[in-house]
């Protein structure tokens, strides 16, 4: 075929094709428009179906709201209806009560005026009556004038003055009286509370014995302790400042010091240094700066076991320290340190049984002593040094005070120090707490009876129960009964002035007469 031919024939197969394409897209849209249509048709139908149903539902919810309006407003018509009711009732109680309180007031009305109409009857004859009474009074005292011989202003007088003589009597006979039941009440509860504290804290210390002796091995160990021309013991004596006294007693070094921690560092330096066996001055050295620094670690523990022991904190830790000091200072052989923690006891008890600050009194009980930790260091007595520090420290003013005025150097303005004083008194005077040598014993006996002995009248006097009575035998002939309490209380206040004693002593004076004749 020719090329002609061919293109014709692909001319018109590409345009029967795309007539065709032509015919069948048109065919499709047709089919798509059709399957549109009855797709919207459904979707429509489906909506009216869906809106007819929903208002059907919204009729239906307003009917049933409507429905539960009217309830709720018939509800709320008949509560309305209910509480007008009841308020209606109250009025009506409300009017029948003020009626009959207007009844009662009327008739309250009548009485008062029948009783003002009363009362003004009675003043009128009271004031009849007292007119008569003062004319009769009038005539009388005219009569008493004329008789007595004495005027007015004279017989008042008279009649005051024996009045005042009357009532100053009495008056003091009530107030002797009064003043000695409170005086035997308050003794009776004092002693009733020193009792409950003693017997609620029992003591498990007693007198210590205080000696500061080192057990040697043989006597040959005096040698080395002395050294070379004594510069061992010269070295030692140094480095701890006490005194080493070796002399012919066996097998026992004594050393000697006013400072009680000097000294138990030089006890404990000279054991170690006896069980090291090296003695020399460097070594002793060492050996005592160790000692030392282990002592004061022990002081700083003892103090601080004192402090948890009465449960007292917050202190500063130089307190604390002068706390565990006390443990080293004994008073007539009775540990400070125990002595403070018993009187700390004591008085927490006693505040407690008062109703004063439990804490409070224990810290005033604990640190009431506190100065005789320094007392050889500085100068005066241990109440002013030891209030000195507390104050110093920022203790609170009751623990300056109790610590101040314990021993009745200062007045007892301060409940706690009243406290203190008792506790320090019961701890110091109870039974196996001090310890007294045989020659101190003695010396005290004699010097109690010798002070009895210099008042004018005294034939004999004995100290007995260990110095806490005295009981003193006057001459009947050189004192009267009167004197004889005039020397009672002359001897009690040459005691207190002159005597240190713990705890109190009791004078009995005795003065009697005696007659006898013999029959024969």
């Amino acid at each position: 075929m020719s090329p002609q031919t061919v293109f014709l024939i692909a001319f018109g197969t590409a345009f029967l094709a795309a007539v065709l394409t032509v015919v069948v897209l048109r065919l499709i849209d047709s089919a798509r428009r059709r399957d549109a249509r009855s797709h919207a048709e459904e979707i429509i139908h489906r909506a009216e179906l869906d809106a007819a149903a929903k208002v059907r539902n919204a009729e239906l919810e307003s009917k049933e709201s409507a429905i539960l309006q009217l309830e709720k407003a018939e509800n709320e018509f008949r509560r309305t209806r209910q509480e007008l009711h009841e308020r209606e009732r109250s009025l009506d109680k409300r009017q029948d009560q003020l009626d009959k309180q207007s009844d009662d007031v009327r008739k309250q009305e009548k009485l008062v005026e029948n009783t003002q109409r009363k009362l003004a009857e009675r003043i009128e004859d009271t004031t009849r009556r007292n007119e008569e009474l003062a004319k009769l009074i009038d005539n009388q005292r005219q009569v008493l004038h004329e008789i007595s011989g004495l005027n007015r202003e004279e017989g008042t007088n008279r009649l005051l003055k024996l009045l005042e003589t009357q009532l100053h009597d009495e008056t003091g006979a009530i107030i002797l009286r009064h003043e000695r039941e409170v005086k035997e009440r308050c003794e009776e509860i004092a002693r009733n509370h020193l009792l409950l504290a003693i017997q609620r804290f029992a003591a498990a210390h007693t007198a210590e014995a205080t000696t500061s002796t080192v057990d040697i091995p043989s006597d040959e160990m005096k040698g080395r302790i002395i050294g070379r021309e004594g510069r061992n013991i010269r070295a030692f004596e140094k480095a701890t400042g006490v005194d080493i006294i070796i002399d012919d007693t066996p097998g026992v070094v004594i050393v000697s010091g006013f400072d009680a921690i000097r000294r138990e560092v030089a006890r404990r330096a000279l054991n170690r240094l006896i069980a090291d066996g090296r003695i020399h001055p460097s070594r002793i050295e060492e050996i005592v700066a160790e000692t030392d620094g282990e002592v004061q670690t022990f002081i700083l523990k003892a103090g601080t076991a004192a402090c948890q022991e009465v449960e007292v904190f917050g202190l500063n830790e130089r307190i604390v320290t002068l706390l565990g000091r006390l443990h080293y200072r004994t008073s007539y052989s009775q540990n400070v340190l125990r002595h403070s923690i018993e009187v700390a006891f004591l008085s927490g008890i006693i505040a407690a049984e008062l109703g004063l600050n439990e804490k409070l009194a224990r810290r005033c009980g604990l640190l009431h002593d506190i100065g005789k930790a320094v007392d050889h260091e500085i100068e005066g007595g241990h109440p002013k040094i030891g209030a000195d520090l507390l104050k110093r420290y920022n203790e609170p003013p009751e623990v300056v005070h109790a610590a101040l005025g314990h021993h009745d150097d200062a007045r007892h303005d301060n409940p706690y120090t009243v406290i203190v004083s008792a506790a320090d008194a019961c701890s110091a005077s109870r039974p196996g707490a001090r310890r007294e040598t045989l020659e101190h014993y003695v010396k005290r006996m004699e010097e109690l009876e010798s002070l009895a002995m210099e008042f004018q009248g005294v034939d004999q006097a004995y100290a007995v129960q260990a110095g806490r009575e005295m009981r003193v035998l006057i001459d009947a002939a050189k004192v009267s009964d009167e004197g004889a309490a005039k020397t009672c209380r002359d001897i009690v206040k040459a005691l207190t002035e002159r005597v240190q004693f713990p705890g109190e002593i009791k004078v009995t004076v005795i003065r009697e007469t005696r007659c006898a004749e013999i029959a024969k």
